[in-house]
């Protein structure tokens, strides 16, 4: 194997190459591939390894992303919506009609839509080793295991839990729709207009760098694994991609949340339906700490200091696959390993996070309207004793509470602190929720007065809520 990690080709070396590096003597596999990217492109790569024998990976090589595929998925299904062809909530029965023939597992349960399968939330159990191996069987094999009977875990609607065979099944309402293939579907109306020329369901996608042969995981570098041929299961994990390709991917996914367009290729799907899958559609309970979802094909954090996380994972026979990235500044990471669960999203995980935290942009603030930080300055002129401009206050303020019984409430928070300190001692930072909210604080001699404002929907806006209390020293 190449005994050095590749550095860039054209950045100095970043935080994910240590990352890798610290990885490399656990042996989850013979070869890998990272890169980084931002709304401009990819910024940074590397790889060890070999791919056959004196060969050495690189963005251009080519491994089996596996349920990355989803996000394809999903994207097909949602362009054919926005073309008004097809709607969510239709039942998977309109499409697949061997679906008639299941026993749903209450009498009162409704037959899964396409919002439910889309999201993992049709009722069926986890299948990963199950479903991973299901790749190759045809349309009129799913007919046969869907008319011999399913198991279901919950009542269609109610709980997330992840399906391959649920994906597998939007694959063929998409195939359905169109009247043709699902992967030709997804070539002509995804891949093409992308430009992703080395991505595609066949080993011999035409990668410049190669095709990673997949490996059983070992000590030893594991036992070489064939490749399954496309199949009806092809929509929950089927492609082959590179580094280069899935960065682009990526890229134009998260373009949808960049004011400048940065990214956003052309016209496939919209901004709008790209962001309404990067919203959480239904929800996970916590992953690695961080409350979110699953949209549609993608999973969804949120991050305390660095708001929304978009990713997937992909584990298939012989390969691990992992794509992230910040919503807010596109800032990501993708990664490949050609070993069974070798988890390669451990250290795509750690290296977007350490990127996060280096980079001070990353970190998420809101910023008040104009009008809120005026309505700031008016607010606290009238609490400190003065006239109340014309338009300051929703009609609610009076309604809710008078101006009187506020201004004597005002007082006593006032004097509860010791009266005003205007020596100019620094006050903790602002806080806003939302542009239409903030949160700021006044010194007093023994304490400190705490002011929240929050305006109203109309235009201009008013101040609707005006909250004046007393806080210990910060």
């Amino acid at each position: 194997m190449t005994t050095a990690i590749r550095p860039s080709y054209h950045d100095a070396p970043t935080g994910i190459d240590a990352v890798f590096a610290a990885r490399r003597p656990e042996r989850r596999g013979p070869s890998a591939v990272w890169a980084t990217f931002d709304h401009e492109g990819m910024t940074h790569d590397g790889s060890y390894g070999e791919i056959a024998p004196g060969t050495a990976p690189g963005v251009d090589t080519a491994y089996r992303i596996a349920s990355c595929t989803k996000s394809f998925t999903a994207t097909a299904l949602l362009a054919q919506r926005d073309a008004g062809l097809v709607s969510l909530d239709a039942p998977i029965t309109d499409f697949v009609p061997a679906f008639a023939d299941v026993t749903l597992p209450t009498t009162d349960s409704p037959v899964p839509t396409l919002r439910m399968l889309l999201t993992m939330s049709a009722g069926f159990p986890t299948d990963d080793p199950w479903g991973d191996r299901q790749e190759s069987l045809t349309d009129d094999g799913l007919d046969a295991l869907l008319r011999a009977g399913l198991s279901f875990d919950s009542v269609p609607g109610t709980t997330f839990a992840y399906s391959n065979l649920g994906f597998a099944l939007v694959g063929r309402a998409i195939a359905a729709v169109a009247g043709r293939p699902y992967r030709e579907v997804v070539e002509s109306t995804i891949l093409g207009p992308l430009g992703l020329e080395a991505t595609g369901f066949e080993a011999t996608v035409p990668a410049v760098g190669g095709v990673a042969i997949g490996h059983r995981r070992a000590s030893d570098g594991g036992d070489a694994l064939p490749f399954s041929g496309p199949g009806a299961f092809s929509p929950i994990g089927g492609l082959f991609s590179t580094a280069t390709d899935l960065t682009r991917w990526a890229r134009w996914l998260g373009s949808a949340f960049d004011p400048e367009g940065r990214g956003d290729l052309d016209g496939i799907l919209s901004r709008a339906s790209r962001r309404e899958m990067q919203q959480v559609q239904r929800f996970v309970s916590a992953r690695a700490g961080h409350p979110g979802g699953y949209g549609f094909g993608l999973f969804v954090e949120h991050y305390p200091d660095h708001g929304t996380v978009v990713s997937h994972s992909g584990g298939y026979p012989g390969f691990s696959a992992h794509m992230r990235w910040q919503t807010a500044t596109g800032l990501g990471a993708i990664g490949f390993e050609n070993a069974t669960y070798s988890k390669v999203s451990e250290p795509i995980g750690l290296a977007l996070d350490g990127m996060l935290a280096d980079r001070p942009g990353a970190r998420v603030t809101v910023r008040p309207w104009p009008a809120t930080s005026v309505a700031r300055e008016a607010v606290e002129a009238v609490v400190r004793g003065g006239a109340v401009p014309d338009g300051l206050f929703s009609e609610n303020v009076e309604l809710d509470l008078p101006l009187d019984r506020r201004r004597a409430s005002w007082a006593a928070v006032v004097d509860s602190v010791g009266g005003w300190d205007d020596t100019g001692d620094a006050t903790p930072a602002d806080e806003s929720s939302a542009p239409s909210h903030l949160v700021w604080r006044r010194r007093g001699a023994r304490g400190v007065v705490r002011f929240e404002i929050r305006l109203t929907p109309e235009r201009p806006p008013r101040v609707q809520t005006v909250n004046v209390t007393a806080e210990t020293p910060r």
